[in-house]
């Protein structure tokens, strides 16, 4: 899979490829091999707490909704939330369910002050496959990485 050092300069240049104001796009698992080896880095998943309820949460993960259940509305206290639960300084990957959400996450986070913003890339369910289901193709799910039931 590679070195800390590599991955992230691979995340910086699919990052740059997009346009994207953070520092990195990471797959799932490039996610995992820095959660577990780089020092003090955090996963802050930004789905509903319903998705974490129903759907599953990734052990040891920061917890904060982008948007609120029900109703979907941004929550106006993100921030705050970030701010309170993460360092400015650590490596941050920011996760939501196809990583659509957690790129809005990731660059708050860098208008913020934070300074090691990464997304993950395909999420905690993937892509919908033809028959309009999630789980099937990509994200943290697919991937085999850790995650448990509600």
């Amino acid at each position: 899979m590679g070195t800390i050092t590599e991955i992230l300069r691979l995340a910086q240049a699919r990052a740059e490829g997009l346009g994207r104001p953070y520092q990195g796009e990471l797959l799932p698992a490039e996610a995992y091999l820095l959660l577990q080896q780089a020092p003090g880095a955090r996963l802050v998943d930004v789905r509903t707490r319903a998705e974490w309820d129903w759907v599953g949460r990734v052990p040891q993960a920061v917890e904060i909704e982008w948007n609120q259940y029900p109703g979907g509305t941004r929550n106006p206290h993100f921030v705050a939330e970030l701010t309170r639960q993460v360092d400015r300084e650590a490596l941050v990957m920011f996760l939501c369910r196809s990583g659509v959400r957690s790129i809005g996450a990731a660059s708050t986070a860098c208008e913020v002050g934070f300074t090691n913003c990464y997304n993950i890339l395909e999420g905690f369910e993937g892509d919908k496959d033809a028959n309009g289901q999630r789980g099937h193709i990509g994200g943290w799910r697919k991937a085999g990485l850790p995650w448990h039931q509600g």
